[in-house]
Protein backbone atom coordinates (compact mmCIF):
# COMPACT_ATOMS: atom_id res chain seq x y z
CA UNK A 1 0.00 0.00 0.00
CA UNK A 2 3.14 2.43 0.13
CA UNK A 3 2.09 5.79 1.50
CA UNK A 4 -1.58 5.92 0.09
CA UNK A 5 -3.99 7.93 1.51
CA UNK A 6 -6.68 6.01 3.64
CA UNK A 7 -10.25 7.33 2.78
CA UNK A 8 -13.94 5.63 2.79
CA UNK A 9 -15.10 5.85 -0.48
CA UNK A 10 -12.92 6.34 -3.89
CA UNK A 11 -15.37 7.36 -6.43
CA UNK A 12 -14.43 6.77 -10.35
CA UNK A 13 -16.32 8.82 -12.66
CA UNK A 14 -18.67 12.06 -12.02
CA UNK A 15 -21.18 11.10 -14.16
CA UNK A 16 -25.38 9.52 -13.05
CA UNK A 17 -23.37 6.39 -11.84
CA UNK A 18 -20.79 8.35 -9.62
CA UNK A 19 -21.71 11.76 -8.52
CA UNK A 20 -24.81 11.28 -6.85
CA UNK A 21 -22.87 8.48 -4.52
CA UNK A 22 -20.57 11.02 -3.65
CA UNK A 23 -22.77 13.52 -2.66
CA UNK A 24 -24.83 11.07 -0.64
CA UNK A 25 -21.85 9.43 1.06
CA UNK A 26 -20.01 12.78 1.42
CA UNK A 27 -22.86 14.14 2.74
CA UNK A 28 -23.42 11.54 5.47
CA UNK A 29 -19.90 11.98 6.96
CA UNK A 30 -17.71 9.50 4.89
CA UNK A 31 -14.55 10.52 3.27
CA UNK A 32 -14.86 10.65 -0.83
CA UNK A 33 -12.95 11.33 -3.47
CA UNK A 34 -13.74 11.48 -6.88
CA UNK A 35 -11.97 10.99 -10.34
CA UNK A 36 -12.79 12.28 -13.86
CA UNK A 37 -11.25 13.35 -17.11
CA UNK A 38 -13.78 16.33 -17.44
CA UNK A 39 -13.32 17.93 -13.65
CA UNK A 40 -16.82 18.55 -13.43
CA UNK A 41 -20.21 16.89 -13.25
CA UNK A 42 -22.54 15.38 -15.44
CA UNK A 43 -20.47 12.58 -17.97
CA UNK A 44 -20.97 12.59 -21.65
CA UNK A 45 -24.65 12.88 -20.90
CA UNK A 46 -23.50 16.83 -20.16
CA UNK A 47 -20.69 16.61 -22.12
CA UNK A 48 -21.95 15.32 -25.75
CA UNK A 49 -25.32 13.20 -25.09
CA UNK A 50 -28.37 13.75 -23.34
CA UNK A 51 -28.73 17.96 -22.39
CA UNK A 52 -27.11 19.16 -25.39
CA UNK A 53 -28.49 17.45 -27.78
CA UNK A 54 -32.04 17.72 -26.80
CA UNK A 55 -31.25 21.49 -26.52
CA UNK A 56 -30.76 21.32 -30.36
CA UNK A 57 -33.37 19.44 -30.83
CA UNK A 58 -35.75 21.96 -29.07
CA UNK A 59 -34.18 24.46 -31.53
CA UNK A 60 -35.34 21.96 -34.24
CA UNK A 61 -38.88 21.51 -33.11
CA UNK A 62 -39.07 25.33 -32.58
CA UNK A 63 -38.57 25.83 -36.28
CA UNK A 64 -41.29 23.18 -37.13
CA UNK A 65 -44.34 25.34 -35.22
CA UNK A 66 -44.88 27.65 -38.52
CA UNK A 67 -45.57 24.29 -40.24
CA UNK A 68 -48.93 24.28 -37.87
CA UNK A 69 -49.33 28.14 -38.38
CA UNK A 70 -52.22 26.99 -40.91
CA UNK A 71 -53.87 24.51 -38.36
CA UNK A 72 -53.95 27.06 -35.61
CA UNK A 73 -55.39 29.72 -38.03
CA UNK A 74 -52.09 31.75 -37.47
CA UNK A 75 -50.01 32.37 -40.96
CA UNK A 76 -45.57 32.99 -40.81
CA UNK A 77 -43.00 31.66 -42.67
CA UNK A 78 -40.24 29.47 -41.39
CA UNK A 79 -37.36 30.44 -40.20
CA UNK A 80 -33.66 30.57 -41.19
CA UNK A 81 -31.18 28.23 -39.56
CA UNK A 82 -28.51 29.86 -38.13
CA UNK A 83 -26.00 26.62 -37.04
CA UNK A 84 -23.78 28.55 -35.11
CA UNK A 85 -26.31 30.00 -32.99
CA UNK A 86 -28.05 26.84 -32.84
CA UNK A 87 -24.88 25.70 -31.13
CA UNK A 88 -24.35 28.69 -29.14
CA UNK A 89 -27.36 27.72 -27.53
CA UNK A 90 -26.38 24.34 -26.99
CA UNK A 91 -23.56 25.59 -25.27
CA UNK A 92 -25.20 28.19 -22.73
CA UNK A 93 -27.08 25.12 -21.13
CA UNK A 94 -24.30 23.32 -20.65
CA UNK A 95 -22.17 26.02 -19.39
CA UNK A 96 -25.07 26.80 -17.13
CA UNK A 97 -25.13 22.99 -15.73
CA UNK A 98 -21.36 22.81 -15.32
CA UNK A 99 -21.45 26.31 -12.90
CA UNK A 100 -24.54 25.02 -11.03
CA UNK A 101 -22.44 21.62 -10.73
CA UNK A 102 -18.90 23.69 -9.79
CA UNK A 103 -21.13 25.41 -7.34
CA UNK A 104 -22.36 22.24 -6.07
CA UNK A 105 -18.81 20.63 -5.91
CA UNK A 106 -17.65 23.62 -3.86
CA UNK A 107 -20.59 23.22 -0.88
CA UNK A 108 -19.58 19.69 -0.54
CA UNK A 109 -16.82 18.20 1.22
CA UNK A 110 -15.82 15.50 -1.35
CA UNK A 111 -12.57 15.64 -3.33
CA UNK A 112 -12.87 16.19 -6.82
CA UNK A 113 -9.95 15.51 -9.35
CA UNK A 114 -9.35 16.01 -12.65
CA UNK A 115 -8.26 13.46 -14.27
CA UNK A 116 -7.99 9.49 -14.35
CA UNK A 117 -7.70 6.52 -11.62
CA UNK A 118 -5.56 3.37 -12.47
CA UNK A 119 -6.84 0.11 -10.16
CA UNK A 120 -3.25 -0.87 -8.10
CA UNK A 121 -4.93 -3.51 -6.11
CA UNK A 122 -9.23 -3.98 -5.29
CA UNK A 123 -8.39 -1.41 -2.04
CA UNK A 124 -5.82 0.98 -3.75
CA UNK A 125 -6.24 3.55 -6.89
CA UNK A 126 -3.66 5.35 -8.30
CA UNK A 127 -4.83 9.06 -9.82
CA UNK A 128 -3.07 10.97 -12.51
CA UNK A 129 -4.31 14.56 -12.27
CA UNK A 130 -4.31 16.64 -15.28
CA UNK A 131 -1.34 18.34 -13.61
CA UNK A 132 0.58 15.27 -13.99
CA UNK A 133 0.70 14.63 -10.23
CA UNK A 134 0.74 11.24 -8.95
CA UNK A 135 -1.69 10.26 -5.90
CA UNK A 136 -2.58 7.08 -4.35
CA UNK A 137 -5.63 5.75 -2.14
CA UNK A 138 -6.56 2.99 0.01
CA UNK A 139 -10.40 2.88 -0.04
CA UNK A 140 -12.98 0.93 2.22
CA UNK A 141 -15.17 0.86 -0.65
CA UNK A 142 -14.65 1.27 -4.53
CA UNK A 143 -17.39 2.44 -6.87
CA UNK A 144 -16.56 2.01 -10.79
CA UNK A 145 -18.57 4.41 -12.94
CA UNK A 146 -16.65 5.12 -15.65
CA UNK A 147 -19.34 5.32 -17.91
CA UNK A 148 -19.39 4.36 -22.10
CA UNK A 149 -18.51 6.07 -25.54
CA UNK A 150 -19.84 5.42 -29.25
CA UNK A 151 -19.05 2.35 -30.37
CA UNK A 152 -17.70 2.70 -33.99
CA UNK A 153 -17.95 -0.30 -36.71
CA UNK A 154 -14.54 -2.16 -37.56
CA UNK A 155 -14.75 -0.88 -41.24
CA UNK A 156 -12.39 0.74 -44.04
CA UNK A 157 -12.69 4.72 -43.45
CA UNK A 158 -14.59 4.06 -39.94
CA UNK A 159 -12.36 7.02 -39.05
CA UNK A 160 -14.26 9.45 -41.58
CA UNK A 161 -17.33 8.97 -39.77
CA UNK A 162 -18.33 11.70 -36.62
CA UNK A 163 -20.35 10.46 -33.74
CA UNK A 164 -22.21 12.58 -31.01
CA UNK A 165 -19.06 13.65 -29.91
CA UNK A 166 -18.31 15.65 -32.65
CA UNK A 167 -21.93 17.19 -33.12
CA UNK A 168 -23.09 17.56 -29.23
CA UNK A 169 -19.50 18.63 -27.27
CA UNK A 170 -19.29 21.80 -25.86
CA UNK A 171 -17.85 24.36 -28.17
CA UNK A 172 -18.14 22.12 -31.12
CA UNK A 173 -17.77 23.57 -34.46
CA UNK A 174 -19.52 20.80 -37.29
CA UNK A 175 -20.68 22.37 -40.54
CA UNK A 176 -23.90 22.06 -40.46
CA UNK A 177 -24.43 18.54 -42.02
CA UNK A 178 -26.41 19.19 -45.37
CA UNK A 179 -26.66 15.45 -46.44
CA UNK A 180 -26.58 13.08 -43.31
CA UNK A 181 -26.08 9.68 -43.61
CA UNK A 182 -26.77 7.93 -39.65
CA UNK A 183 -24.82 4.39 -39.31
CA UNK A 184 -27.89 2.67 -37.09
CA UNK A 185 -31.13 2.79 -36.16
CA UNK A 186 -30.94 3.35 -32.89
CA UNK A 187 -32.52 6.15 -30.79
CA UNK A 188 -28.99 7.77 -31.17
CA UNK A 189 -29.05 7.68 -35.12
CA UNK A 190 -32.87 8.61 -35.52
CA UNK A 191 -32.91 11.55 -32.87
CA UNK A 192 -29.76 13.05 -34.33
CA UNK A 193 -31.11 12.38 -37.99
CA UNK A 194 -34.83 13.51 -36.93
CA UNK A 195 -33.24 16.90 -35.47
CA UNK A 196 -30.86 17.41 -38.30
CA UNK A 197 -33.98 17.22 -40.97
CA UNK A 198 -36.04 19.36 -38.91
CA UNK A 199 -33.26 22.46 -39.34
CA UNK A 200 -32.68 21.58 -43.02
CA UNK A 201 -30.72 18.19 -43.49
CA UNK A 202 -31.19 15.41 -45.99
CA UNK A 203 -31.12 12.49 -44.08
CA UNK A 204 -30.99 8.67 -44.68
CA UNK A 205 -30.77 6.42 -42.01
CA UNK A 206 -28.46 2.63 -42.74
CA UNK A 207 -29.62 0.26 -40.55
CA UNK A 208 -28.32 -3.38 -40.69
CA UNK A 209 -31.43 -5.35 -38.92
CA UNK A 210 -34.76 -5.27 -40.42
CA UNK A 211 -36.13 -2.74 -38.45
CA UNK A 212 -35.51 0.14 -37.15
CA UNK A 213 -35.14 0.42 -33.08
CA UNK A 214 -33.85 -3.39 -33.06
CA UNK A 215 -34.81 -5.30 -29.78
CA UNK A 216 -37.98 -2.88 -29.28
CA UNK A 217 -41.43 -3.66 -29.61
CA UNK A 218 -42.25 -4.06 -32.98
CA UNK A 219 -45.45 -1.88 -32.53
CA UNK A 220 -44.07 0.75 -31.67
CA UNK A 221 -40.77 0.60 -34.55
CA UNK A 222 -43.24 0.34 -37.09
CA UNK A 223 -45.14 3.23 -36.09
CA UNK A 224 -41.80 5.53 -36.08
CA UNK A 225 -40.90 3.93 -39.27
CA UNK A 226 -43.97 4.92 -40.80
CA UNK A 227 -44.18 8.44 -39.35
CA UNK A 228 -39.89 9.27 -40.12
CA UNK A 229 -40.28 7.84 -43.60
CA UNK A 230 -42.42 10.50 -44.27
CA UNK A 231 -39.47 13.10 -44.19
CA UNK A 232 -36.42 11.27 -44.50
CA UNK A 233 -34.93 7.89 -46.08
CA UNK A 234 -34.26 5.09 -43.97
CA UNK A 235 -32.88 2.17 -45.20
CA UNK A 236 -33.43 -1.47 -43.50
CA UNK A 237 -31.39 -4.56 -44.16
CA UNK A 238 -28.42 -2.12 -44.90
CA UNK A 239 -25.02 -3.71 -43.84
CA UNK A 240 -22.14 -1.24 -44.38
CA UNK A 241 -18.74 -1.93 -45.35
CA UNK A 242 -17.01 1.31 -45.90
CA UNK A 243 -16.60 5.02 -46.19
CA UNK A 244 -14.33 6.62 -48.47
CA UNK A 245 -13.64 10.05 -49.58
CA UNK A 246 -15.06 10.62 -53.16
CA UNK A 247 -13.70 11.91 -56.01
CA UNK A 248 -15.46 15.29 -55.21
CA UNK A 249 -14.23 15.90 -51.74
CA UNK A 250 -17.79 13.92 -50.67
CA UNK A 251 -17.86 11.18 -48.34
CA UNK A 252 -19.34 8.03 -49.73
CA UNK A 253 -20.71 5.42 -47.85
CA UNK A 254 -20.83 1.98 -49.36
CA UNK A 255 -23.52 -1.02 -48.07
CA UNK A 256 -24.62 -4.05 -49.19
CA UNK A 257 -28.83 -4.28 -49.19
CA UNK A 258 -30.87 -6.91 -51.15
CA UNK A 259 -27.68 -8.43 -52.60
CA UNK A 260 -26.61 -5.38 -54.33
CA UNK A 261 -23.70 -2.98 -53.25
CA UNK A 262 -24.85 0.74 -53.16
CA UNK A 263 -23.52 3.96 -52.41
CA UNK A 264 -24.54 6.88 -51.22
CA UNK A 265 -23.07 10.38 -51.09
CA UNK A 266 -22.99 12.26 -47.63
CA UNK A 267 -20.84 15.56 -46.54
CA UNK A 268 -21.49 14.32 -42.93
CA UNK A 269 -21.57 10.32 -41.93
CA UNK A 270 -22.80 10.12 -38.61
CA UNK A 271 -21.79 6.43 -36.90
CA UNK A 272 -24.32 5.59 -34.16
CA UNK A 273 -23.79 1.93 -34.15
CA UNK A 274 -24.70 2.05 -29.50
CA UNK A 275 -22.22 2.41 -27.21
CA UNK A 276 -19.77 0.18 -25.50
CA UNK A 277 -18.58 -0.04 -21.87
CA UNK A 278 -15.27 2.00 -20.70
CA UNK A 279 -13.19 0.17 -17.68
CA UNK A 280 -10.61 1.45 -15.97
CA UNK A 281 -7.17 1.35 -16.39
CA UNK A 282 -5.99 -2.18 -14.11
CA UNK A 283 -9.65 -3.84 -14.23
CA UNK A 284 -7.77 -7.27 -14.16
CA UNK A 285 -6.09 -6.55 -10.99
CA UNK A 286 -9.70 -7.04 -9.56
CA UNK A 287 -10.85 -10.13 -11.75
CA UNK A 288 -13.21 -8.15 -13.61
CA UNK A 289 -13.63 -8.24 -17.15
CA UNK A 290 -12.67 -5.35 -19.48
CA UNK A 291 -15.84 -5.13 -20.90
CA UNK A 292 -19.15 -4.40 -19.30
CA UNK A 293 -19.28 -5.44 -15.56
CA UNK A 294 -21.81 -8.02 -13.81
CA UNK A 295 -23.61 -6.76 -11.03
CA UNK A 296 -26.46 -7.95 -9.19
CA UNK A 297 -29.58 -5.21 -8.20
CA UNK A 298 -27.30 -3.75 -5.29
CA UNK A 299 -24.77 -2.88 -7.92
CA UNK A 300 -21.99 -5.30 -6.78
CA UNK A 301 -19.83 -6.50 -8.69
CA UNK A 302 -18.24 -9.97 -7.65
CA UNK A 303 -16.33 -8.26 -5.15
CA UNK A 304 -18.57 -7.44 -2.23
CA UNK A 305 -16.82 -4.11 -1.66
CA UNK A 306 -16.79 -3.00 -5.32
CA UNK A 307 -19.76 -1.38 -6.82
CA UNK A 308 -20.27 -0.67 -10.86
CA UNK A 309 -23.58 1.41 -11.59
CA UNK A 310 -24.21 3.08 -14.72
CA UNK A 311 -23.07 2.32 -18.29
CA UNK A 312 -20.46 0.45 -17.24
CA UNK A 313 -22.40 -2.64 -16.55
CA UNK A 314 -24.62 -2.45 -19.74
CA UNK A 315 -27.80 -3.46 -18.05
CA UNK A 316 -29.62 -0.26 -18.59
CA UNK A 317 -27.69 2.56 -20.45
CA UNK A 318 -29.40 6.11 -19.37
CA UNK A 319 -28.30 8.65 -17.44
CA UNK A 320 -31.29 8.87 -15.20
CA UNK A 321 -31.09 4.70 -15.02
CA UNK A 322 -27.36 5.76 -13.87
CA UNK A 323 -28.21 8.29 -11.09
CA UNK A 324 -31.09 5.79 -9.35
CA UNK A 325 -28.18 3.03 -9.22
CA UNK A 326 -25.98 5.47 -7.74
CA UNK A 327 -28.23 6.59 -4.94
CA UNK A 328 -28.88 2.40 -4.40
CA UNK A 329 -25.28 2.30 -4.11
CA UNK A 330 -25.12 4.94 -1.54
CA UNK A 331 -27.44 3.49 0.55
CA UNK A 332 -25.49 -0.09 0.39
CA UNK A 333 -22.51 1.62 1.43
CA UNK A 334 -24.03 3.40 4.33
CA UNK A 335 -25.97 0.32 5.80
CA UNK A 336 -23.20 -2.08 5.47
CA UNK A 337 -24.80 -3.80 2.33
CA UNK A 338 -28.52 -3.69 4.83
CA UNK A 339 -30.25 -1.13 3.01
CA UNK A 340 -33.88 -2.63 1.54
CA UNK A 341 -32.73 -0.78 -1.68
CA UNK A 342 -32.46 -2.37 -4.81
CA UNK A 343 -32.32 -1.49 -8.35
CA UNK A 344 -35.58 -2.31 -10.23
CA UNK A 345 -34.51 -2.61 -14.01
CA UNK A 346 -37.79 -3.46 -14.96
CA UNK A 347 -39.29 -0.11 -13.91
CA UNK A 348 -36.41 1.91 -15.68
CA UNK A 349 -37.98 3.82 -18.68
CA UNK A 350 -36.75 4.39 -22.34
CA UNK A 351 -37.90 7.33 -24.40
CA UNK A 352 -36.95 8.09 -28.65
CA UNK A 353 -36.67 11.96 -28.85
CA UNK A 354 -36.98 11.70 -32.51
CA UNK A 355 -40.37 13.88 -33.85
CA UNK A 356 -42.62 12.04 -32.61
CA UNK A 357 -41.92 10.32 -29.76
CA UNK A 358 -41.82 6.64 -28.77
CA UNK A 359 -41.26 5.60 -25.08
CA UNK A 360 -41.77 1.82 -23.23
CA UNK A 361 -41.05 0.30 -19.67
CA UNK A 362 -41.71 -2.72 -18.26
CA UNK A 363 -42.32 -5.76 -20.57
CA UNK A 364 -44.32 -6.07 -23.83
CA UNK A 365 -47.37 -8.60 -24.39
CA UNK A 366 -44.65 -10.80 -26.52
CA UNK A 367 -42.32 -10.49 -23.77
CA UNK A 368 -44.52 -11.72 -21.29
CA UNK A 369 -45.81 -14.43 -22.98
CA UNK A 370 -42.08 -16.00 -23.90
CA UNK A 371 -41.86 -15.66 -19.74
CA UNK A 372 -44.86 -17.58 -19.31
CA UNK A 373 -46.60 -14.91 -17.65
CA UNK A 374 -50.63 -14.57 -17.87
CA UNK A 375 -51.60 -10.64 -18.83
CA UNK A 376 -54.43 -8.68 -20.16
CA UNK A 377 -52.99 -5.55 -22.66
CA UNK A 378 -55.39 -2.56 -23.23
CA UNK A 379 -54.54 0.01 -25.94
CA UNK A 380 -55.77 3.73 -25.92
CA UNK A 381 -55.76 5.38 -29.43
CA UNK A 382 -54.59 8.75 -29.50
CA UNK A 383 -57.73 9.71 -32.45
CA UNK A 384 -59.93 9.72 -29.10
CA UNK A 385 -57.52 11.87 -27.36
CA UNK A 386 -58.46 15.64 -27.11
CA UNK A 387 -54.77 17.26 -27.05
CA UNK A 388 -53.76 14.94 -30.01
CA UNK A 389 -56.78 16.27 -31.93
CA UNK A 390 -55.93 19.89 -30.37
CA UNK A 391 -52.30 19.31 -32.59
CA UNK A 392 -53.62 17.18 -35.02
CA UNK A 393 -51.30 14.37 -34.12
CA UNK A 394 -53.36 11.44 -33.79
CA UNK A 395 -51.13 8.65 -35.08
CA UNK A 396 -50.12 7.47 -31.87
CA UNK A 397 -51.51 5.14 -29.11
CA UNK A 398 -50.74 4.00 -25.81
CA UNK A 399 -50.66 0.39 -24.40
CA UNK A 400 -50.66 -0.89 -20.97
CA UNK A 401 -49.92 -4.52 -19.99
CA UNK A 402 -51.50 -6.21 -16.49
CA UNK A 403 -50.51 -8.92 -14.46
CA UNK A 404 -53.78 -11.31 -15.00
CA UNK A 405 -52.73 -12.54 -11.36
CA UNK A 406 -53.05 -9.54 -9.43
CA UNK A 407 -53.98 -6.70 -12.17
CA UNK A 408 -50.62 -4.63 -11.26
CA UNK A 409 -48.99 -3.05 -14.37
CA UNK A 410 -45.95 -4.56 -15.66
CA UNK A 411 -45.45 -2.72 -18.92
CA UNK A 412 -46.41 -0.35 -20.91
CA UNK A 413 -45.55 1.32 -24.84
CA UNK A 414 -46.26 4.91 -25.68
CA UNK A 415 -46.23 6.31 -29.62
CA UNK A 416 -47.20 9.73 -30.56
CA UNK A 417 -47.58 12.94 -29.08
CA UNK A 418 -46.23 13.73 -25.24
CA UNK A 419 -44.71 10.40 -25.41
CA UNK A 420 -41.49 11.15 -23.44
CA UNK A 421 -43.79 12.82 -20.50
CA UNK A 422 -46.77 10.09 -20.51
CA UNK A 423 -43.86 7.40 -19.67
CA UNK A 424 -42.98 8.88 -16.36
CA UNK A 425 -46.19 8.01 -14.36
CA UNK A 426 -46.51 4.71 -15.76
CA UNK A 427 -43.01 3.80 -15.00
CA UNK A 428 -43.92 4.89 -11.05
CA UNK A 429 -46.50 2.40 -11.61
CA UNK A 430 -44.60 -0.23 -12.36
CA UNK A 431 -42.03 0.11 -9.73
CA UNK A 432 -44.69 0.49 -7.10
CA UNK A 433 -46.76 -2.50 -8.73
CA UNK A 434 -49.73 -0.24 -9.16
CA UNK A 435 -53.05 -2.04 -10.60
CA UNK A 436 -55.86 -0.83 -13.27
CA UNK A 437 -58.13 -0.41 -10.70
CA UNK A 438 -55.75 1.78 -8.89
CA UNK A 439 -54.97 3.75 -12.41
CA UNK A 440 -58.94 3.19 -13.74
CA UNK A 441 -59.92 6.00 -11.03
CA UNK A 442 -56.64 8.04 -10.66
CA UNK A 443 -57.65 11.86 -11.89
CA UNK A 444 -54.98 12.76 -14.48
CA UNK A 445 -55.13 16.22 -15.83
CA UNK A 446 -57.81 17.25 -19.05
CA UNK A 447 -56.83 17.63 -21.52
CA UNK A 448 -53.85 16.23 -21.69
CA UNK A 449 -52.76 12.69 -23.05
CA UNK A 450 -52.29 10.47 -19.67
CA UNK A 451 -56.10 10.58 -19.27
CA UNK A 452 -55.41 7.96 -21.65
CA UNK A 453 -54.05 5.88 -18.82
CA UNK A 454 -57.00 6.41 -17.07
CA UNK A 455 -59.40 4.89 -19.88
CA UNK A 456 -57.31 1.92 -21.03
CA UNK A 457 -56.92 1.22 -17.49
CA UNK A 458 -61.19 1.13 -16.87
CA UNK A 459 -61.27 -0.71 -20.57
CA UNK A 460 -59.35 -3.73 -18.77
CA UNK A 461 -61.09 -6.74 -17.16
CA UNK A 462 -59.06 -9.34 -15.20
Amino acid sequence: MGNAARIDVMVLGAGGGGYPAAFRLAGAGRAVVMVDPFGNLGGDCLAEGCVPSKAVREAALVRTWPAKYRLFGLRGETPEVDWRGVLAHKDRVQSLRYAQHREEIAASTLTLLKGSGRIIDDHTVEVTTESGDSLRYHAQHLIIATGSRPHRLPIPGAELAVTSHDIFRLGADLPFPRRLVAIGGGYIGLETASMLQHLGAAATVLEATEEILPGVDPALARYLHRALARRMTLVTGAKVTAIARGAEGDLEVRYESAGKMRTLAADCVLMATGREAVVPEGIAALGLPAGRIGVDDRLRTALAHVYAPGDVNGRSMLFHSAVCQSVIVAEAILSDGQAPARMNFAAVPFTVFTEPEVAWVGVTEAQAARQNIPVVTSTYDFRTDSRAQIFDEMEGFLTLVFAKRGGSLIGAQVAGLDAAQVIAPLALAVHTGTTASTLSVMAFPHPMVTEGINKAARAVRL
